[in-house]
């Protein structure tokens, strides 16, 4: 853009930066490696994660795209946190027990 002297142009421009920072922040799309270097973890791995096919954890939503596929940003996170979760009330709970609405345990009568 022509530089017009009231920093309109400066404007515009940063107004689009911001915008597309905000897009990259709330709807990224990760790949399987990304993903596994986020999680610390083999590729291999994601893909069984996003299977089904790992014990203790839920499935992994991601997007097919022919025989890739990709994670959103959000939908990790949201799963890192279900995830994460849930590991943290398993193995705290007497086998016995059951858990009933809102987490809490079924007294025994």
């Amino acid at each position: 853009m022509p530089h017009n002297g009231d920093g309109l142009a400066d404007k515009q421009a940063s107004g689009t930066t911001a915008r597309c920072e905000a897009m990259n922040n709330v709807d990224a799309i990760l790949t399987v490696a990304e993903v596994a270097a986020d999680l610390r973890c083999s590729k291999a791995q994601i893909y069984k994660v996003i299977r089904g096919e790992v014990a203790g954890v839920s499935q992994l939503p991601s997007i097919p795209i022919g025989r890739r596929r990709v994670v959103r940003r959000n939908a990790l996170e949201r799963w890192k946190r279900t995830n994460e979760t849930g590991s943290a009330l398993h193995g705290m709970l007497p086998e016995s027990s059951e858990v009933v609405a809102a987490g809490r345990i079924k007294e025994e009568t």
